[in-house]
């Protein structure tokens, strides 16, 4: 008999002594009694554990949706989710692990330390996710009663909780191997911290960006935002400690780093949401050509259309009044003060704005002329609608636009447009001598 069997034969420990003893009584030879004793050991241990963890999660599970229906308390439903009951549970199995590895390994000693030591790696483990389905069971549960934290970057927060709770269970880890003071830890750490700096620096950065972005509320869960760089526009869906997902309206997700937020320019649409109103901020472009004066006899006929009938009256009484006074020759229509189309134009749109159901009129609204260039004079609305639905803020302008550019020619305007191929054939026929260059053409 070897040295191990004697140690087994004389140990003191029952339960091993009993099986071992049973095992010889069956016939086992003694040269393998010691290993099919492990073997066996280790088997009842197992069958054991996920006794014991289904009987403990059951009745936890129990526990926890009574105590749920009887109080209506949603924190215990978001813990049930976060599988708290579960994690709960493994403090019996690994407590009972801890103790039946010295019996199941008696007579393989060299087993017994690390196998202890993996058993507190992995109790560090279940401690960590034991509080970190508590914090996420508060959160969630913060986040349905309170809608300021709904929208905050609570993912990043979670996360550097996790970071704390694992940095300690690396130095209890640390402690428990080497058996040093916890002040070796953070020595090894400082010697290390280069390398540490390098392979965390996107964590770190994120972790600093969180807080300024939670801190300054740049950006919630649920914003719109434009991160031109990323070619992201949608909305923010996730917020980490090293990413920032961005559902973008075509479906696809755009995963940008968190530092991001602070290093680079972004565009974030909530102050627009927020008010109600969405910018309208487009122009109509005339042919400078024609723009003119217009006679007397021609504003019977524009005080027609509706919205400027009373506009034509003061505007006329008032330069009527204004030339009379400084004695300019009326038989040229360039001396003194004079109506236009296009200033008649400018105020008829003004007028549609104010009275179209779609304009908020609480914000600003004007309509303006921008720098005359060689593609027209340009007649910007600036204005804002009373939604911010995208699909409402798009029929709204359409509508609007729709009228305007059918209006232009009730004015004597011309729209401005570069020149097609067709209108170019057009153009060239009115010549006789393009008439009999073009074949096919009409002679």
């Amino acid at each position: 008999m070897n040295e191990l069997e004697n140690n087994l034969e004389t140990s003191s420990n029952f339960i091993s002594r009993f099986s071992y003893d049973l095992l010889i009584k069956w016939g086992v030879e003694q040269d393998q009694a010691a290993l099919v004793n492990c073997l066996v050991l280790l088997a009842a241990l197992i069958i054991l554990i996920f006794v014991v963890l289904s009987i403990v999660r059951g009745i936890l599970r129990l526990v926890i949706n009574y105590i749920s229906k009887a109080q209506k308390l949603k924190f215990l439903n978001y813990l049930r989710a976060h599988r708290f009951a579960h994690y709960l549970a493994l403090i019996a199995p690994v407590s009972l692990v801890r103790a039946g590895i010295p019996i199941v390994f008696e007579s393989f000693p060299a087993w017994i330390k690390p196998l202890s030591l993996l058993t507190d790696i992995y109790s560090v483990y279940m401690v960590v996710s034991i509080i970190t389905s508590v914090i996420r069971a508060l959160i969630d549960s913060l986040k349905e009663s309170n809608e300021t934290f709904r929208y905050r970057p609570m993912e990043s927060y979670i996360q550097v909780m996790n970071f704390v709770l694992f940095f300690f269970g690396a130095i209890f880890i640390y402690v428990r191997l080497t058996g040093e003071s916890p002040l070796a830890f953070f020595g090894v750490l400082g010697a290390t911290s280069a390398i540490l700096l390098l392979i965390f620096q996107d964590t770190i950065k994120g972790f600093a960006a969180s807080i300024q972005v939670t801190t300054n509320d740049m950006v919630r869960i649920g914003d719109w935002i434009t991160i031109p760089k990323y070619n992201a526009d949608g909305t923010v869906l996730e917020i980490t400690l090293t990413t920032v997902k961005v559902q973008n309206f075509d479906k696809t997700i755009t995963t940008v780093p968190t530092y991001s937020l602070i290093s680079d320019s972004f565009n974030n649409w909530r102050g627009m949401q927020q008010s109600g109103g969405r910018r309208i901020k487009r122009s109509i472009t005339v042919k400078q050509t024609s723009v003119r004066y217009l006679e007397d006899d021609e504003l019977e006929t524009f005080k027609k259309i509706s919205g400027i009938s009373s506009y034509i009256d003061k505007r006329q009484q008032e330069i009527s009044e204004h030339n009379t006074r400084l004695g300019f020759d009326r038989n040229l229509r360039v001396n003194g003060r004079n109506l236009t189309n296009a200033g008649l134009f400018r105020k008829y749109i003004e007028w549609y704005l104010l009275s179209h159901p779609g304009i908020n009129k609480d914000m600003s609204l004007m309509v303006r002329q921008l720098e005359p260039s060689n593609k027209g004079l340009p007649f910007e609305v600036y204005a804002f609608t009373n939604t911010v639905v995208w699909r409402d803020y798009e029929n709204i302008m359409s509508d609007i636009f729709d009228h305007l550019i059918a209006a232009v020619m009730y004015f004597d305007l011309q729209i401005f447009e570069d020149v097609a191929g067709s209108d170019a054939d057009a153009l060239k026929l009115q010549n006789p001598i393009w008439r009999d260059i073009i074949p096919g053409k009409e002679k």
